[in-house]
C-alpha cells in the first residue's frame, strides 16, 4: 500500500458519502426493476423490446398513452407492481435521499465539513492569530499574479470560521476544511498527497509554542514524504534546525506584513532567505546614499559597486523623488541618491561609493582612449 492510498485510509467518511452510496443503490434497484418489468411484458403480453420499453417508462412516469396496455391479469399485476411499488415508493425515497444529499452538501461546504479530494492545489494550514481577511487577500492575490498560478485552487485548513468563511474570502475563491494539521483525519480530508504546496502558519507570531504545533504538523507529513512540499513559519530561529531535519521545503519567520515572502519560497525557493535578510541587520541590509549620479549607465553603476566589493545597487531615486527599482541596463541616470544592498559588518561610507564611482568611470575612459587608439592603428594598418 503507498502512501496515498494509506493516508486516504485513515480519512473520514462524510455523511454526504453514505447518502450518496445509498442513492446509488437505490437507483440500482430501480434499474433492476425496471429491467424485470421490461421482461415481464415480453413473456407476458408478447411485446417488443421497442414496446415493452415504451409501457414500462410510461407507467413509470404515469403518463399512460393508452397506446399500449396489459392484457393478461398477469401483466396487469406487474404493471400494478410498477406503478405502486417504484413509481410510488421507490421514487418518493430517491427524490427524497436526492434533496436531504443535496442540502447536507450545502451546509457541509459551508460550514467546512466537505471533502474536495482537490489536486494539485494549495493547502494552507492554520489561521493566523489577530489577524484580518485583509492578510488572505494579499497573499492569495500575490499567489495569482504568478501566471502559472491564477487559478489554482486554494483550501485552508482550520478550526477557525465554524460557521463558514466571510465573504469576502468566499469572493477570493477560497474554501475551508473545519480541522487541524495535527489530526491525521482532517489532514488526509485535504489531499496533502495531490497538493502542489503546503503552507503551515504560525498561529500566533508573537507565541513560541506555536512552532510545537508546526512541528507537529511537519512531523505528519514527513511520515508520508510530504514535507518537502511544506513552507512552514517559525517563530524562534532556535527551533529552525529542529524543522529543518523534518525536510520542510523553506521554514520562515512570521511577517504578517508581509505575505509576499511566503508566495517568494513558493513560486522561487530561496529567494524567501534574500527577502529575510532585508528585515534584519544581522546579514545585509539595504543603505541609501545621497549621491549624484549622472552620465553612467545602471550597468556600470552596478559594475563599479561590484568590482569595489561595496555591495549590490538594487535601486535608484530620480531628483524628483521617485524611486525606480530594477531599470535598464543601459538606462542612463539621473539620480539623486543609490540605495545599495551592503553587508551589515561592513557599510561603505558615501565617500568610498562616490571614489568607487568615479574611479570606473576614469578606468572606462581610459579604455576607450586605448580602443580607439587599437582601432585607428588597425585601420593605418588596412591603408598600407
Amino acid at each position: 500500500m503507498d502512501d496515498r492510498q494509506r493516508l486516504r485510509k485513515r480519512g473520514t467518511i462524510p455523511s454526504a458519502w453514505r447518502l450518496s452510496k445509498r442513492l446509488h443503490k437505490l437507483l440500482l434497484v430501480l434499474f433492476g426493476l425496471l429491467c424485470l418489468h421490461v421482461i415481464a411484458m415480453q413473456v407476458l403480453e408478447g411485446l417488443t423490446l421497442h414496446q415493452a420499453l415504451w409501457l414500462t417508462m410510461t407507467t413509470l412516469t404515469t403518463v399512460g398513452y393508452g397506446d399500449l396496455s396489459p392484457k393478461t391479469i398477469a401483466g396487469q399485476i406487474a404493471t400494478i407492481g410498477l406503478m405502486y411499488v417504484i413509481g410510488i415508493t421507490l421514487l418518493t425515497l430517491i427524490v427524497s435521499d436526492y434533496i436531504d444529499y443535496r442540502f447536507f452538501r450545502r451546509e457541509a461546504i459551508r460550514t467546512g465539513r466537505w471533502r474536495w479530494n482537490m489536486i494539485n492545489h494549495i493547502v494552507v494550514i492554520n489561521t493566523p492569530k489577530n489577524i484580518g481577511i485583509h492578510y488572505y487577500e494579499r497573499l492569495v492575490q500575490q499567489i495569482r499574479v504568478h501566471e502559472d498560478y491564477r487559478t489554482i485552487p486554494i483550501q485552508l485548513l482550520t478550526k477557525e470560521f465554524p460557521d463558514g468563511l466571510p465573504p469576502e474570502m468566499v469572493d477570493l475563491d477560497l474554501v475551508h476544511f473545519h480541522g487541524t494539521g495535527t489530526n491525521i483525519h482532517d489532514l488526509a480530508a485535504v489531499n496533502p498527497d495531490q497538493a502542489k504546496h503546503i503552507i503551515v502558519l504560525a498561529q500566533d507570531a508573537g507565541n513560541p509554542e506555536s512552532d510545537s504545533t508546526a512541528f507537529d504538523v511537519l512531523h505528519r507529513l514527513m511520515e508520508y514524504n510530504l514535507a518537502k512540499k511544506a513552507v512552514v513559519e517559525c517563530v524562534l530561529d532556535e527551533n529552525r534546525a529542529r524543522l529543518g531535519k523534518l525536510g520542510a521545503r523553506a521554514i520562515l519567520r512570521p511577517v504578517r506584513t508581509y505575505p509576499e515572502i511566503i508566495v517568494r519560497a513558493l513560486l522561487a525557493p530561496g529567494a524567501e532567505k534574500v527577502l529575510e535578510d532585508l528585515f534584519t541587520h544581522e546579514n545585509d541590509h539595504p543603505h541609501r546614499y545621497d549621491i549624484e549620479v549622472d552620465h553612467l549607465q545602471w550597468e556600470e553603476v552596478v559594475c563599479a559597486l561590484i568590482q569595489a566589493d561595496l555591495g549590490t545597487a538594487i535601486a535608484y531615486i530620480e531628483p524628483t523623488g521617485e524611486v525606480v527599482c530594477h531599470p535598464p541596463a543601459h538606462e542612463k541616470l539621473t539620480a539623486s541618491a543609490l540605495i545599495i544592498l551592503v553587508k551589515t559588518d561592513r557599510t561603505p561610507t558615501t565617500a568610498e561609493v562616490e571614489a568607487a564611482l568615479r574611479h570606473y568611470k576614469k578606468r572606462m575612459a581610459d579604455w576607450d582612449s586605448v580602443r580607439q587608439q587599437l582601432e585607428e592603428e588597425a585601420e593605418a594598418n588596412k591603408a598600407r
